[in-house]
């Protein structure tokens, strides 16, 4: 059965157990200011479990521990939830959403390590990686969070959202820097669409619900499907207390949007939006491939190019067009420009289907178009490449990209440090095992623990 899932074998097979490994060896100069730690999330699950989507396995944590120019440690842990046991998300008594693969996301906001996965509430960790618990900020969070949270680079703010294929669709949430939840609203209009990521400016909340929505007839384990009855829309919102009595629906091209890249506004007062997405055709190849079905693409993002929209408040009117034509997924930035107008962003780029290029790390050049492409070999694939600021940077793309590559030929993985800016080789980590191909995840630099 495990040769027919993808998500199972090749760069997804999981690992199947814990590890410490210390005083990793280094190939080239890590630069001093890479001192903490990169986090990465991912579907790992126990030997002898084979989940019926990608999205059901098991989370486990990987963490590369970094210090002024060496690498102490590798350690990765599995997130230790009631699911991970095999406990039922549905129960009796409705859903448990403490029953959590935990598998999508890492992040550190106010000095806890929250484990997300939108179903559910996250999951706290300590610094080592080990389990704390479900952890609903006080009480405060009585919904799922979405794995996307976005903290504000100017106030500190988290922001985030709990969806759900029943009503309320769409709660918002406001924690401050200090982790304290000082804001939610039901977000009014919202339907039982997807919503796997959003995006805040910084005057407004931007929701996108794609043609991908509650599907009751699925069986996977994840009830959504590709719907061509369910409008494909965009929601601008105010910030602040009053912004639900403010939001604007905005309709759309059918598609479906994962992950965003950025949103800002523009000096016109137009909201611009980004982010890979995918039509019908390419939800199905991609849907296919997370459950192991036949008629599947090669990867599991398939014909996922980057859109852009731009709202324009005044008119009522969205321009949406396709701006690149390379498949990419997993977009990043120097999120010191996260809802501000950004001229850099990167992804993890993808072959096309006729396996051109390999997999490489993209950076684009918003202001110019062009774009240059990181090739990191045959049968390697990067994972998200997470941007850390150098020393003293004065430009947007001063600093770095940490991505871990899992290396089919060698079983094994490394961690590459990338120069942002020309996207060359300035480092690599060599790890102790090959690293499943994960997620989503974090730098958390030591003035953050």
């Amino acid at each position: 059965m495990t040769a027919d899932k993808p998500y199972l074998t090749g760069h997804y097979t999981p690992v199947a157990d814990e590890i410490t490994a210390t005083e990793l060896t280094v190939e080239g100069t890590l630069p001093p200011e890479l001192t903490g730690r990169l986090l990465r999330n991912g579907h790992n699950p126990k030997p002898g479990v084979t989940p019926t989507h990608w999205f059901k396995g098991s989370g486990m944590v990987h963490g590369i521990r970094l210090n002024e120019g060496r690498a102490e440690w590798y350690r990765n842990r599995w997130v230790h939830t009631p699911a991970l046991d095999g406990a039922p998300y549905l129960t009796e008594h409705g859903p448990d959403l403490t029953a959590s693969v935990a598998g999508t996301h890492i992040i550190e906001h106010a000095g806890r390590l929250l484990a997300l996965c939108e179903a559910n509430l996250p999951f706290e960790l300590t610094a080592e990686l080990e389990t704390v618990g479900a952890y609903d900020f006080g009480g405060k969070l009585r919904t799922a969070m979405t794995a996307h949270p976005k903290e504000d680079p100017v106030t500190g703010e988290l922001h985030f959202f709990g969806s759900a294929p029943f009503p309320p669709h769409l709660v918002y949430y406001v924690a401050d820097a200090k982790g304290q939840i000082v804001h939610s609203a039901e977000i009014p209009g919202a339907t039982a669409s997807l919503k796997h990521d959003f995006a805040i400016t910084r005057r407004h909340v931007v929701f996108i619900e794609g043609s991908v929505t509650f599907d009751p007839t699925e069986h996977s384990g994840i009830p959504y499907g590709w719907s061509d009855a369910q409008p494909a829309r965009i929601g601008v919102m105010p910030r602040g207390a009053d912004g639900t009595r403010q939001i604007r629906w905005f309709s759309i091209e059918p598609g479906n949007l994962l992950h965003v890249a950025n949103a800002y506004e523009d000096g016109q007062g137009r909201i611009v939006l980004e982010g890979p997405t995918v039509d019908r055709e390419g939800f199905r190849l991609s849907w296919n491939w997370w459950v192991g079905a036949p008629g599947r693409g090669s990867e599991p993002s398939a014909h996922s190019y980057t859109r852009r929209w731009v709202v324009d408040l005044a008119t009522g009117s969205v321009d949406e067009q396709i701006i690149d034509d390379l498949p990419v997924e997993f977009p990043t930035l120097n999120e010191e420009r996260l809802g501000a107008e950004n001229r850099y962003q990167y992804a993890v780029s993808f072959p096309d289907e006729n396996g051109f290029g390999g997999y490489g790390i993209v950076k684009y050049d918003r202001t110019t178009g062009a774009r240059r492409i990181h090739q990191v070999g045959d049968a390697r694939l990067p994972s998200e490449a997470v941007y850390v600021p150098a020393a003293g940077a004065t430009r947007e793309d001063d600093g770095y990209l940490l991505t871990v590559v899992s290396d089919l030929k060698q079983d094994a993985s490394q961690l590459l440090v990338l120069d942002a800016a020309g996207l060359d080789r300035i480092a690599t980590v060599h790890l102790p095992r090959r690293v499943t191909a994960g997620v989503h995840g974090s730098w958390v630099p030591d003035t953050d623990s």
